[in-house]
C-alpha cells in the first residue's frame, strides 16, 4: 500500500478520510463515523474535536451520496488509537509516514511555474465543471428558473380552457381540476411532489413537458361543455 493513498491535500492541510482509514484497517464505516460523532458529541474538549475533523460527502458505485469526514493528523490519532494489533500497528506507521510526507511537501511547495499555474487553473476549471453539474443534478430550481416555468403551466392552463374570458377558465371548479389534472401528470413523469423541487437539470425537460400536455379526455369533455354554455351575464 503505498503512503501517498492513504493521505491527500484539502485546504492546504495533510488529511485522510473516515472512509479511508475504515478500509485501511478493516473498519466498518459507520463504525467509525459513530467514533467520531461521540468525540464531536461528548461535552469535555469538544471544540478541540471540531478543529480535527470536517464532514463531507462520498458517492457510492450507485450514485448514492453518503456522509463521511476529513480528518488531520490529529483527528486520525484520536480514532486510530483504539485499533489494537500488530497489523494496525503496522498501518498506524504508514500513516504516521504518509502525514509527514505530505505535510514536508506542503512546507517545500515553491511559487509554480506558469505552464504548473495553467495546469492548475485548468484543473480547477474542471473540478467547478463538475461540481456545477452535481448541483445542476441535485439541486431544485433557483427563483427564475420557477419563475419561469409558472408562467410556462399557468399560460398552458388557460390555453387549454379558452382564454381568461372563457367559461371554463373562469369555473373555478374546472380551473382547480384543470391544475390538479397538470400537477399529477407532472409528478408521474419526474417524480417530483413539488414543481420547485425540479432538478436544474430538468427544467427543458419540464418545459417541453408543459408544452406537449392535454388534459385527459374527460376533462377535455368538461372543459368543451362548460365553453359551449352560454357566457353568464
Amino acid at each position: 500500500m503505498m503512503t501517498e493513498e492513504l493521505v491527500i491535500m484539502r485546504d492546504r492541510q495533510a488529511v485522510t478520510t473516515s472512509l479511508q482509514v475504515a478500509k485501511v484497517f478493516g473498519k466498518e464505516h459507520r463504525n467509525v463515523m459513530q467514533s467520531i460523532n461521540n468525540k464531536l458529541q461528548s461535552a469535555e474538549n469538544s471544540a478541540d474535536y471540531q478543529s480535527m475533523f470536517v464532514s463531507g460527502t462520498y458517492k457510492d458505485s450507485k450514485g448514492r451520496t453518503y456522509p463521511m469526514y476529513y480528518m488531520n493528523r490529529d483527528g486520525f490519532t484520536f480514532i486510530a488509537f483504539g485499533f489494537t494489533g500488530a497489523k494496525a500497528d503496522q498501518f498506524k506507521l504508514k500513516y504516521i509516514d504518509a502525514f509527514n510526507q505530505m505535510e514536508k511537501q506542503l512546507q517545500q511547495q515553491k511559487p509554480l511555474s506558469l505552464p504548473e499555474q495553467i495546469s492548475l487553473i485548468a484543473k480547477g476549471y474542471e473540478s467547478l465543471s463538475a461540481d456545477v453539474k452535481d448541483i445542476k443534478d441535485r439541486m431544485g430550481l433557483p427563483g427564475n428558473m420557477a419563475h419561469s416555468f409558472s408562467k410556462k403551466r399557468n399560460a398552458k392552463i388557460i390555453n387549454v380552457l379558452g382564454g381568461k374570458k372563457s367559461n371554463a377558465y373562469c369555473d373555478k371548479n374546472v380551473r382547480a381540476k384543470t391544475y390538479r389534472a397538470l400537477f399529477s401528470s407532472y409528478r408521474e413523469t419526474f417524480d417530483q411532489d413539488r414543481y420547485n423541487d425540479l432538478p436544474m437539470k430538468d427544467f427543458d425537460k419540464a418545459i417541453d413537458f408543459v408544452n406537449n400536455w392535454y388534459p385527459p379526455f374527460e376533462l377535455q369533455q368538461q372543459i368543451q361543455m362548460a365553453n359551449a354554455q352560454l357566457a353568464i351575464v
